[in-house]
């Protein structure tokens, strides 16, 4: 890769992972006090350990570099007394949405789901060939959506079906970073998808990430909030090839 290459990358990732993952606009806060719930030490260590990564990517011989809409469907539910409601309704959107829908209240054990639109901007690496037609595409994604900022971590098998159609699936692991006190910081999904090479250098891209965990802290399986996210985008190659 060329340097003039890297050192836009690079650039590209710090405004990304250090000045704007924790701006009053992505997160939605007034106020960005070290005492806020939203930069806690799990947050300042998921962000240490995305920049590692980031580094890693950068400086790999063959990158991508990727972004575009993020579609999160959120699915809630939990039994709760009738006419009973959270006490931190301003703060805390999981929670308030299994109550609250355009300024009414919802049915008590009742099944909810809202949707989000967002964007997501990622790199990846490719071309790390395991087998016949399969490559291994580690990536990092920082996905932005109202209440749901998250850095997303899938690890991906690539096949190659012809020389422009893809098929990806693997695991995804995504870090919430302004999680409230009720729901867990970490999301556990699997990741479905296909790429389409128009040319050489670029490509179109779609998936589905599957949400697995129960982000309700001591939830079961009636008591949940679960997220799912479509996402279709543009991806641009760097490197040698």
């Amino acid at each position: 890769m060329k340097n003039q290459e890297q050192i836009l990358i690079q650039h590209i990732v710090y405004r990304l992972f250090t000045k704007h993952a924790f701006s009053e606009d992505l997160l939605g806060k007034s106020d960005l006090a070290i005492n806020k719930k939203t930069l806690n030490i799990k947050t300042i260590l998921t962000t240490v350990l995305m920049m590692c990564l980031v580094t890693f990517i950068v400086n790999s011989q063959t990158l991508k570099v990727t972004g575009g809409v993020n579609l999160m469907h959120l699915n809630t539910a939990l039994e709760s007394p009738m006419g009973e409601t959270p006490t931190d309704t301003d703060t805390d959107l999981p929670t308030r949405s299994m109550f609250v829908s355009s300024n009414e209240l919802l049915l008590a054990s009742g099944k909810n789901t809202n949707n989000e639109s967002g964007f997501y901007l990622g790199l990846a690496l490719s071309d790390i060939t395991l087998f016949n037609n399969i490559d291994l595409q580690p990536e990092v994604r920082f996905v932005g959506v109202k209440d749901f900022n998250q850095i997303q971590v899938p690890v991906l098998l690539n096949y190659g079906i012809t020389e422009k159609f893809h098929a990806f699936a693997g695991p995804n692991f995504a870090f919430l970073l302004d999680a409230g006190d009720s729901v867990k910081s970490f999301n556990f999904a699997l990741d479905f998808g296909a790429s389409y090479n128009i040319s050489d250098k670029i490509a179109l891209d779609a998936r589905y990430d599957w949400g697995q965990t129960n982000l309700l802290k001591n939830g079961d399986s009636n008591n949940y909030i679960k997220i799912n996210n479509i996402q279709f985008g543009i991806v641009y190659r760097f490197g040698t090839n």
